[in-house]
């Protein structure tokens, strides 16, 4: 595709502040960074301490701060993990996925901060070596496969001179048609974590060791299915354009653009995005049991103990809220996920905040289902019906950025 003329930036009227999420996303993740420096800096000089006064009593001049739950779910041991079974092992996997927003708007700065990857079709899933066996979870936690793989200590035969400790975790797409875990991310690999490593470390690791292992070879009895990687380009006008139109060796299912400096976050992030159009994705818009496409977009929301109807976000975005002789009669209680239709009503934004959801219930979800929408999915839904951002835009936003930087360039040279 040739690049797009366009000198401006699209905008369109503000319905998420996803750019703002962004902006503080990032910086939490590096104030966990100079928190984690700061202890390791203050253990240090009480360890310096103890050793120069070994009479004294000496007592630290810090407390350690106790852990948050999320980051404790996080770090429970994979290997315990591996060996729970039923509800607690769907839970646990459950919880553990980066889960992508969708692109609302363009992100500042594509063309400089940001990846861009053809996103294969299929079952998102973990991937964990461990015990000398593989498995793989999809997101709601339910078991995919168990087999025997090349990862580090994912089969009883190989990997011999690895530690009995070593395992690894990896983010993939189970692609049906080729019988192949396309990986996307690397989380752990031979025991060692990468959740606090940017997305530019976690490529480069991934593409370096996963061939080492044999894990891309063809499938054997202690191999049984092929592990490949996605090609990642840096989103630039030949890198988009090369993820969009360029031939893959799998079935397509929209971009996925991921921010060079994310860490691996557990849950939904605006530091991964998704997007789609009807060139790069059989299914833009959402189908139904039948696959077909309703006349209304349906949504997923979750009933909490108020009655208020809640997105899957982390704060939730509150849809709506049902009277609790509504929730009495027809027998809902808290943690339902209920799916609804927006009516011709649709949905109404103030300052770039959801006002009011024109929703007609429509029943309780399959049972299998984990999570409700989250916002991002919902908004993305309901632009691509009214006024999608095209890949036109993105086009011209990566110039406008380009226009921008030479700019201050020349203005430096003057």
């Amino acid at each position: 595709m040739a690049p797009h003329d366009l000198r401006r930036p699209f905008k369109r009227a503000a319905i998420s502040d996803q750019q703002r999420r962004r902006e503080l996303t990032l910086q939490r993740q590096s104030q966990h960074r100079r928190d984690a420096q700061h202890q390791a800096r203050c253990l240090a000089n009480s360890i310096l301490s103890l050793q120069n006064d070994a009479v004294a009593d000496i007592e630290p001049e810090f407390e350690i701060d106790p852990q948050p739950e999320e980051e404790h779910a996080r770090d429970f041991d994979v290997r315990q993990a591996a060996r729970l079974r039923g509800p607690e092992a769907r839970l646990w996997f459950a919880k553990q996925l980066m889960l992508p927003e969708w692109m609302i708007d363009v992100p500042d700065r594509l063309s400089v901060d940001w990846y861009v990857c053809a996103r294969p079709a299929g079952k998102r899933c973990f991937v964990v070596s461990s015990n000398g066996t593989t498995v793989s979870r999809l997101r709601n936690g339910s078991q995919l496969h168990r087999f025997p793989s090349a990862l580090p200590n994912g089969a009883k035969t190989n990997n011999s001179s690895r530690s009995g400790q070593s395992y690894c975790i990896l983010d993939c797409i189970f692609h049906e048609p080729d019988q192949t875990y396309y990986v996307i991310d690397m989380v752990c690999w031979a025991g060692m974590s990468l959740y606090e490593c940017t997305a530019e470390f976690r490529f480069f690791w991934l593409n370096s060791k996963l061939a080492e292992t044999g894990a891309c070879n063809d499938p054997s009895p202690y191999h049984r299915y092929s592990f490949k990687t996605v090609v990642v380009y840096n989103c630039d006008q030949e890198g988009l354009s090369a993820a969009y139109t360029g031939p893959v060796p799998y079935v397509k299912d929209g971009l996925l653009f991921s921010n060079k400096h994310a860490h691996y976050q557990s849950g939904n992030t605006p530091l991964v995005l998704v997007w789609k159009d009807e060139n790069c994705s059989q299914y833009v818009l959402d189908t139904d049991s039948k696959g077909q496409v309703p006349d209304q977009q349906q949504v997923v929301l979750e009933l909490l103990d108020d009655g208020r109807l809640a997105t899957s976000d982390d704060p939730t975005v509150i849809f709506g809220c049902l009277n609790t002789d509504f929730i009495q009669k027809t027998g809902l209680v808290a943690t339902n996920l209920l799916r609804f239709a927006i009516n011709e009503g649709g949905l109404c934004f103030a300052d770039g905040k959801l006002e009011r959801a024109d929703l007609h219930y429509l029943g309780k979800t399959n049972r299998a289902r984990a999570f409700a929408d989250s916002y991002s999915k919902i908004m993305f839904q309901y632009t691509a019906r009214h006024s999608p951002l095209r890949i036109e835009h993105l086009f011209a936003s990566i110039n406008s950025t380009n226009v921008q930087e030479n700019s201050s360039d020349a203005d430096m040279a003057g």
